[in-house]
Parts: structure tokens; C-alpha cells; sequence
């Protein structure tokens, strides 16, 4: 049994939320620690799978992949895997980190899959030696799996005020003709609480701004019943 299995989803978001709003950085590992982790699915997020397994999108095959905000770090082996990226999965967690490499060990990947998880706040990453050919924005949050709340992005975690910041390092890192692969959700009515944030689709475009190309926009046919009309997929090229 779960910490989660006899509570309400409201009480765990009140819960994730008083964590996150009793201290910013160290609330995230504090949920963990008290096995509040109602974003950890134990698996690969379907659009990603779809996305990489389809191969109509040719997205490099050499370089290096971030994945911010990675948490046990399903979807870092998977991309490098998939794509052959040198995959780079940071968190500010310890515990997650921990646990991510722990899960990284029972892969047995092969030698030539090169994936690694780090503890760093994704808002230190930018430095010029910082660059990526792809990253992947998500953060996944199943409150029960009766309720099927979820919560997907990184950046539908971070307080409103530091969305900008989030545009100015995501146009920094990701080299000219690299992806960032963003999965849109939950497009909700506005609200003033969170995580999760509303959002939309548009206040992507506003805090990334000019030099991007938009390769991807869609519903994702793989997304859960209770994502229909508020998810999307959108895949964003550097110019």
C-alpha cells in the first residue's frame, strides 16, 4: 500500500502543494521522502514512445539529450535508447536521483546507451558549454489510479513568476536544428493555485519567442481518457 492509496486526490495535491510551497526546492524531496509521488507512473509516457517509435519526426541521432525535472527517470533510457542521444536527466531531488540511478542499473543497458541522472536545479543549467540537441519537457503527476489526475510537465511545475527564465535557458541550450519536445497539459480553465498550473499552448510561444519552429502540433491518440481536449503534443525546432 502506497502513502497515497487513502487519500482523496485533493488531499494529495494539498498535500504536494504545502510541501512545494513550505520550501520551493527541498518540497519536491520531501514528497518524496514521505511517499508522496503520485508523478511517478513507472513507465515510459506514452506520447514520448509514440513520438520516437513512429519515426516520422527525424530527430538527431547524434549529440546529447537533457531531460529536466526527471524524477525516477523513465523517459532518459528510453531516449537514449531510442534516439542514440548522450542523455543527461537532472532533478533537485536526491532521493529521486538515487532511485532513478538504482533503476538504471536494473536496465542492464547496453555499453553503446549512454544515459546519466545528475542533482542540479534545472535554473543553474545555461552555462555556454550547456547545449543539447534535444530536451524533453514533462513532469507526470497520477494522483490514483482511480482518479487518473495527472499532471504532465516540467514546466506546469515551476511558479509562473520563473516561466521566463524557462523560455530564456530552453532558447539557450537547445543548438540550432535541435528539438524540444513538450507535452501540453493540463489546458484547463485559469486558475491562480498550483502545481499543476494551467496552461496553454501559446504561453509556450510567449516565454520562448522568436527563432523556433513549430514541427509538431497535435492531440496525442495515445493520451488517457481524461487528457481528451486538454493535452497536446508540440514539438518545437531551433532556428
Amino acid at each position: 500500500m502506497s502513502a497515497t492509496d487513502d487519500l482523496s486526490g485533493s488531499e494529495i495535491q494539498a498535500k504536494l502543494r504545502a510541501f512545494v510551497a513550505a520550501d520551493p526546492l527541498r518540497g519536491w524531496d520531501d514528497a518524496w521522502k514521505a511517499s508522496i509521488t503520485p508523478w511517478d507512473a513507472g513507465d515510459v509516457q506514452p506520447p514520448l514512445r509514440d513520438l520516437l517509435g513512429s519515426r516520422e519526426l527525424k530527430l538527431p541521432t547524434t549529440g546529447r539529450a537533457l531531460v529536466p525535472g526527471c524524477g525516477k527517470g523513465y523517459d532518459a533510457p528510453f531516449i537514449a535508447a531510442t534516439t542514440g542521444l548522450d542523455t543527461l536527466a537532472v532533478d533537485i531531488s536526491p532521493t529521486a536521483v538515487k532511485l532513478a540511478e538504482e533503476s538504471l542499473a536494473q536496465l542492464n543497458l547496453p555499453s553503446a546507451v549512454k544515459v546519466s541522472f545528475e542533482l542540479k536545479d534545472f535554473f543553474s543549467l545555461g552555462s555556454s558549454e550547456e547545449n543539447y540537441d534535444l530536451i524533453y519537457d514533462y513532469t507526470k503527476i497520477n494522483l490514483q489510479p482511480s482518479l487518473m489526475i495527472l499532471l504532465r510537465r516540467f514546466f506546469v511545475c515551476i511558479p509562473l513568476s520563473c516561466r521566463t527564465k524557462w523560455g530564456q535557458l530552453m532558447s539557450r541550450m537547445v543548438k540550432p536544428g535541435g528539438y524540444l519536445v513538450t507535452l501540453i497539459f493540463p489546458i484547463d480553465p485559469p486558475r491562480s493555485y498550483g502545481p499543476p498550473y494551467y496552461v496553454r499552448p501559446e504561453h509556450y510561444v510567449e516565454v520562448l519567442g522568436d527563432g523556433w519552429e513549430k514541427v509538431v502540433d497535435e492531440v496525442s491518440e495515445v493520451s488517457s481518457a481524461t487528457h481528451k481536449g486538454r493535452e497536446r503534443l508540440v514539438v518545437w525546432k531551433k532556428l
